[in-house]
């Protein structure tokens, strides 16, 4: 298995692969070209984690030469599950989730509504949808609770 812990020198390439996640599969529903462009940015981004190490400290990335993707955890909930554009379709995320609820208890985690794609993917995986929804904070979108 190519999952491991990651560490400070891994904080850029998390950080590229979240920025390019987000503006990919996220900008298309909140078209919020500030935040998107603007403010979300690798450099920055890579500085609050390290800045924040506790977060660190929750970071498992999968790395095949290169990081290809990386799952955060907080406690049994999964809270960000990236994989490289680029290196999708290839069982990464497959690996990274099925870790997690293996080696980590991972029980539940929150998805945005109209990421149907993310939620099918969480179903495949054995969670499914609760009922539970909220508002994603500072937007008119909805989160949904999927738990296993």
């Amino acid at each position: 298995m190519n999952i491991r812990k990651a560490g400070i020198n891994d904080l850029s390439r998390i950080a590229e692969i979240y920025v390019f996640n987000n503006r990919m599969y996220y900008f298309p529903i909140f078209k919020q070209e500030e935040f998107s462009f603007g403010e979300l940015q690798v450099v920055s981004l890579a500085d609050h984690y390290f800045k924040k190490n506790e977060i660190l400290e929750h970071i498992y990335v999968f790395e095949d030469e290169v990081i290809k993707g990386f799952i955060q955890m907080n406690g049994t909930e999964i809270c960000k599950l990236y994989v490289e554009p680029f290196f999708q379709s290839q069982g990464i995320g497959n690996e990274l989730i099925e870790y997690a609820m293996k080696e980590l208890q991972a029980d539940h985690l929150w998805a945005l509504e109209k990421n149907t794609r993310a939620i099918s993917f969480y179903q495949r995986h054995g969670f499914h949808l609760t009922g539970q929804k909220e508002f994603e904070e500072g937007t008119t979108e909805y989160l949904v609770k999927l738990e296993r």
